[in-house]
């Protein structure tokens, strides 16, 4: 496990995992994050999704904004990471989202 993991860092996962919907999702990280940071998220969720469908780094830096240095950071973590990425792109892609 990373060197980030603490009893704070627990307490923050499971306020995540606690929440029940689309909405107090809204509401937590709306309190708890900037909008930056919010949309930042976001968009390296959207680059892993697209570097998964084997879009190039180029075209996704014009789609989505993000910097080719931010799409390869993502790219090494979907690759070579913990399976976060991984995780989350085949149960959403299993729910059809």
């Amino acid at each position: 496990m990373r060197n980030f993991k603490s009893d704070s860092v627990d307490r923050l996962f499971d306020a995540v995992l606690s929440l029940k919907d689309r909405d107090e999702c809204y509401a937590f990280f709306d309190d708890i994050c900037t909008i930056k940071e919010i949309t930042d998220m976001a968009q390296r969720l959207d680059t892993a999704f697209l570097i998964d469908e084997g879009i190039s780094y180029q075209k996704i830096s014009e789609r989505i904004g993000v910097s080719t240095a931010t799409i390869s950071r993502v790219s090494r973590c979907l690759n070579y990471g913990a399976g976060g990425y991984r995780a989350v792109i085949d149960r959403m892609k299993e729910d059809g989202e």
